[in-house]
């Protein structure tokens, strides 16, 4: 006779995993895939319909997988399915996570409906990604008022005229929406959101909001939005700006860079991208701000080209004007431009001419290991006297014998700090 399998049991004979307490059984079911979930009705007769109360429901790209048929989604099997889910479900539903996939798809009725039943059930964090063509949220979406994170993909916000906000709101990540060309001028109240995200959207100047609670706003290739207005909120300290491309330039705002760089005196975290930095040299940046960041902890220089001279003075200029900086990150970005000019600029006597006293942390990724990029490393180590940890991390098509000339030369290199230690890393892919 084979072996018999061990179950485990407790002393009145029923599995243990079944007497786990509700909390625990939902949040078990929430952590793995949907299908998965379903095949836990044939654990025993008091798993049949557990899943069928699910507080989450999850059709992402996994779910998606599972039921295309050799890459492809068939409309009604996809619109069926979950049709079927959604009627079999019993109780609240908290979270709903949808991913519409590309497919042949003449409405958005089905999905409207699904909105609609949201809407009902008083949940509290949607996610909707979407991969088809545009999609008009419908009003069943802005009585949600229960919300606490909304994460939009592909679509068009158009909110009823008598809609005021979503006041339990904390989270709202955007994602290539359209704002359309008005939202009636009325003016949206978030009174507890905290983190306001916009990646590549549209008419974002036609979002008007009032967030008096909101710490956390990132912009990436919003070239329409109304920065300053947007940045006069005092409980922002967490700032991120980006453009993916030159053209950007043409459509966005004409604003006074001085101003612009005056008005982040609140902030403590800033990420700003190598082609915002180029857009702010359009004016002469002076080396002294006519208000210093005196809150700024944490700067990132994304995408730095640190061979434009342009992004050069600008970058300078923020470190000039940061006197309480503890932290530093550059992530280098190949160069486009003649790099004399910022060669013979390092080379110059008071480049920084400035002492980055708080500086404590340093990190150098995607280094190539140019003489512009060891120029710009040898002047932080040169100007901060307190610096503790410098982490350096090669870009990845480097040769092994590169990487260790460039490690050798940048551990030779001048220190004002006694106790600065520098970490060489392994390249990244």
């Amino acid at each position: 006779m084979g072996k018999r399998k061990r179950r485990s049991v407790t002393f009145n004979g029923e599995d243990r995993i079944s007497n786990l307490p509700e909390h625990l059984i939902d949040s078990i079911l929430e952590r793995v895939p949907f299908e998965d979930a379903v095949k836990t009705s044939i654990i025993s007769k008091k798993w049949r319909y557990k899943w069928t109360s699910m507080k989450v429901l999850t059709f992402d790209n996994h779910f998606n997988a599972k039921i295309a048929k050799n890459g492809a989604i068939d409309y009604n099997e996809y619109i069926s399915t979950i049709n079927q889910v959604l009627n079999l479900h019993k109780g609240p539903i908290s979270k709903f996570v949808i991913h519409i996939p590309p497919m042949l798809l003449d409405s958005f009725e089905e999905i409207d409906e699904w909105m609609m039943l949201l809407s009902r059930n008083n949940a509290t964090k949607l996610v909707l990604y979407n991969s088809n063509r545009r999609y008009e949220l419908p009003s069943h979406v802005f009585s949600c008022l229960g919300l606490t994170e909304l994460i939009l993909e592909n679509c068009f916000f158009s909110p009823p005229l008598q809609f005021e906000g979503f006041h339990n709101l904390e989270e709202l990540f955007l994602l290539h929406i359209d704002f359309g060309k008005s939202l009636s001028g009325n003016q949206m109240n978030l009174p507890q959101l905290k983190n306001l995200h916009f990646l590549e959207c549209t008419n974002v100047h036609n979002f008007n909001i009032k967030a008096t609670k909101m710490k956390s706003l990132i912009l990436v290739t919003c070239p329409d939005a109304n920065l300053l207005q947007l940045l006069e909120n005092p409980s922002i300290v967490v700032f991120g700006v980006s453009f993916r491309t030159f053209e950007d330039f043409d459509r966005f705002e004409m604003i006074n860079s001085i101003s612009f760089l005056s008005s982040l005196t609140r902030i403590e975290d800033f990420l700003i991208e190598g082609n915002f930095l180029k857009f702010l040299s359009t004016e002469e940046i002076p080396k002294w701000l006519p208000l210093s960041m005196n809150s700024l902890k944490r700067l990132v220089l994304q995408d730095f080209e640190v061979a434009d001279l342009d992004q050069l003075h600008v970058a300078l200029c923020l470190l000039r004007n940061s006197p309480n900086l503890d932290t530093l990150r550059v992530h280098f970005e190949e160069p486009r431009y003649f790099v004399g000019l910022a060669l013979d600029h390092f080379k110059a006597a008071n480049c920084l001419d400035y002492t980055l006293k708080q500086l404590r942390t340093m990190e150098i990724t995607c280094l190539e290991g140019l003489e512009v990029e060891l120029l710009f490393i040898k002047l932080l180590l040169a100007h901060s006297p307190n610096l503790e940890n410098i982490s350096i991390t090669p870009i990845g098509r480097l040769t092994f014998r590169r990487r260790f000339a460039i490690a050798r030369h940048v551990m030779s290199l001048p220190r004002a700090s006694p106790k600065a230690v520098i970490i060489y890393l392994n390249p990244e892919k």
